[in-house]
């Protein structure tokens, strides 16, 4: 009794204390502010995949075609092995959704995305589709090369995704309206709303058939971005671009323009490692070709970004298991096809690749096919960037995915000044006083020599031009070879459209170039390669 006497006062005065105590830090931590949870976001993002959902093999000191010889963001593969292929691309989506939580993750894609490939010619775009309706994309971006197979098409696929497909800077000219409706769309993670608007390439009417877009104006994504920005501003709390208007473009709209929070980027397949920041803009992008998948993580605080990390998964096999339903789907697409697929055309023991803003192996092999066939003096041919590396047995889809579109092989004669025009061409291509401006790679060419020095004032960058070793006449008339898509103007090469004795084959250059290659026991290493030499 004594202690228990004893014990229950003690307990009322520690209980007094207690409460005290309490008391007092509650009052003291009231006066400090708490601070706002952070918000963690996920965005995975792919772009160009250009129909590519089969793996490739790398090769050192080139990654794809388009950035193998970048001149602004030069990127290669460190070691060669196979990577790529939309089973682990979907294995490393699953992997991170996992760790994420569904919830906190955004899957996007910037565009070029189902043609340029043999099975997405013959499905004309569907096999990807399928694969993208797996892994449940929340919103891609109209490139370019999304018209490959005529705007009806394009408008059957969207019908087919089970996502949006968007562009801002694209609007149908009958009724004044973005393509296909709102081009944005609007996210709610936990207490934060993320905007994410679509751009274009503003320059699709001058790579490729503008017959396919007939109906469609494409405007700039500068233009575009300051439209919808107020908009955007009153219906979220961060806004991020799905820009298919190459890095260097993505650059001037974070320059220029205020309240774009991030860009992931496409159309100029740059790796933008570490993300580049301009102004309060970040700017990601990964690669192209399914190689990787890029993971942007965001950390948000009072409905801001306070910070952002980017992870780029490179699908190599010896590091990860592909997603064994998505294999099985991918090999269903295929056995419809797979005799045509993966006829065997020949073989070689070099490798044979595609560059794009210099002399390209693969393109110096055709041209040259062209001049030797068709007995002109010169061949031309657009500097394009997709496509990857020949090695060892060549399939039919392997030159597919060089040589996609059925485009029509034309002969002619031209001028040595036209020629010398095209050639300058080339070079404002590739660096225009105007970013804007920029549209394609260097021209691909064989039987012409010329020097092109880019640190030259425009109109004078190219030099020394020879055709059979000789100085090129101005005056004198040259024979030679392209297709019907150089002749309508693509990157704007107008000179051939106006040639004379123009001769349209019924020749398409693919069917052209498989057939004698099915002649040959193995391809070599294209002859005149050096016939340029630039100065960038």
């Amino acid at each position: 009794m004594t202690y228990t006497k004893f014990f229950i006062p003690f307990l009322g005065i520690a209980s007094v204390l207690s409460l005290s105590c309490n008391s007092t830090k509650k009052s003291a931590s009231m006066d400090k502010p708490i601070p706002p949870k952070v918000h963690s976001i996920t965005i995975l993002h792919t772009n160009d995949m250009h129909g590519s959902y089969m793996p490739f093999e790398t090769n050192l000191g080139n990654a794809t075609a388009q950035t193998g010889d970048s001149i602004d963001n030069y990127m290669k593969f460190e070691r060669k092995a196979k990577i790529g292929g939309f089973e682990y691309l979907a294995s490393a989506i699953k992997s991170v959704r996992k760790n994420k939580g569904v919830d906190s993750v955004i899957l996007l894609d910037g565009g070029d995305t189902f043609s340029d490939d043999q099975l997405g010619n013959l499905t004309k775009g569907e096999a990807m589709i399928k694969l993208m309706n797996e892994v449940n994309y929340d919103l891609m971006a109209l490139g370019n090369h999304d018209f490959d197979y005529g705007l009806d098409r394009t408008k059957e696929l969207q019908q087919l995704a089970n996502f949006p497909m968007r562009a801002a800077n694209i609007t149908v000219n009958e009724t004044g309206k973005s393509i296909f409706g709102e081009p944005y769309i609007i996210l709610n993670k936990g207490d934060v709303k993320i905007a994410i608007l679509a751009l274009s390439y503003r320059n699709t009417p001058l790579t490729g058939n503008s017959k396919n877009i007939e109906g469609l104006e494409f405007g700039i994504g500068v233009d575009a971005v300051n439209k919808y920005l107020p908009i955007l501003k009153e219906k979220a709390d961060i806004i991020v671009l799905l820009s298919h208007e190459g890095m260097a473009v993505d650059k001037v709209i974070a320059e220029e323009i205020e309240g774009v929070d991030l860009i992931v980027g496409a159309h100029s397949h740059d790796v933008i490692s570490p993300p580049i920041k301009i102004n309060n803009t970040y700017i990601v992008q990964a690669l192209s070709d399914v190689a990787i998948l890029g993971e942007t993580e965001i950390q948000i605080r009072d409905k801001k970004i306070v910070n952002l990390n980017s992870n780029y998964h490179y699908l190599w096999h010896d590091k990860m298991s592909p997603d064994m339903e998505i294999q099985k789907m991918v090999k269903d697409l295929r056995a419809p096809y797979l005799s045509s697929l993966e006829e065997k055309i020949t073989k070689t023991n070099t490798i044979i690749g595609r560059q794009y803003k210099s002399e390209s192996p693969f393109d110096k092999f055709v041209t040259s096919l062209m001049m030797d066939e068709l007995n002109v003096e010169a061949a031309f041919l657009p500097g394009v960037g997709y496509g990857i590396s020949l090695e060892g047995d060549i399939t039919s889809e392997d030159i597919f995915k060089l040589l996609p579109h059925p485009a029509k092989i034309v002969t002619l004669e031209i001028t040595g000044e036209q020629i010398r025009k095209t050639l300058e061409q080339t070079a404002i291509n590739i660096k225009p006083t105007d970013k804007m401006n920029t549209v394609g790679g260097l021209i691909q060419s064989s039987g012409i020599q010329y020097n092109l020095n880019f640190n030259n004032p425009v109109g004078q960058r190219i030099s020394d031009i020879k055709i059979k070793d000789e100085n090129l006449d101005l005056e004198k008339r040259y024979k030679i070879a392209t297709h019907t898509g150089m002749l309508r103007g693509i990157h704007n090469y107008e000179e051939f459209g106006k040639g004379v004795d123009i001769q349209k084959t019924d020749i398409i250059l693919t069917e052209f170039v498989l057939q004698h290659l099915r002649d040959l026991n193995e391809l070599a290493f294209p002859k005149r390669m050096g016939e340029v030499i630039l100065n960038k």
